[in-house]
């Protein structure tokens, strides 16, 4: 199934580290929308209280209005839609870079894709995001970015090869980010979770 993609309203004023591949199903979160649309992205929904949608008013696709006193962000509600229709693979931009409080309730949006049987990543300019949990993954290097991995949840043990500072059967805690700022030292590098869950960063030098 295609991904989708979920614009969210923290500033892009630059190229994505990753593009979004045109063939999506594209969901604008509020603000998202005038992301959605300056991005070159006419939105399948949008989905918002609309309290942050200044100037351009949505005119394409499916449009879902909330009220604003609600419990969900209007990220994580675009993110349950997404899910809803069968989307798993979900990337999510305008989500990091703006608001500290958003970008955090975003990393925990990503947990909760995981936990409904979905893949999520935040992307930004500068930086991505994504949460996996037990198994075996590769992650190709990106030039000139920052390799990072937390404990995500508690403690989680770990084995990471192909990088700067390698690891094996290390067990690392949320108390201590010993993870930060590793680099990819070849075309790829090997992550097992043996058990717990990890957030990985990739960050821009």
């Amino acid at each position: 199934m295609k991904p989708c993609w979920i614009f969210g309203g923290a500033p892009i004023n630059g190229e994505l580290m990753i593009e979004p591949a045109r063939d999506s199903y594209i969901i604008a979160a509020d603000s998202g929308y005038s992301l959605a649309v300056r991005m070159g992205f006419r939105p399948d929904l949008t989905v918002g209280d609309f309290d942050s949608l200044t100037g351009e008013k949505p005119s394409f696709g499916e449009i879902i209005s909330v009220n604003a006193e609600k419990d969900d962000t209007d990220t994580s509600l675009a993110v349950k839609k997404a899910l809803d229709l069968g989307y798993r693979d979900i990337f999510i931009t305008g989500a990091i870079g703006g608001r500290l409080d958003h970008t955090i309730a975003n990393i925990q949006t990503l947990a909760y894709i995981k936990a409904h049987g979905g893949h999520g990543r935040l992307v930004g300019e500068r930086d991505t995001a994504e949460i996996i949990g037990e198994g075996t993954y590769s992650f190709k290097r990106i030039d000139e970015a920052y390799f990072s991995v937390f404990s995500y949840g508690g403690s989680s043990c770990v084995t990471i090869s192909g990088v700067k500072y390698p690891l094996e059967r290390y067990t690392l805690v949320n108390t201590f980010p010993l993870g930060v700022s590793n680099e990819i030292t070849s075309q790829e590098c090997s992550i097992t979770v043996i058990s717990g869950e990890i957030l990985v960063i990739f960050s821009k030098k």
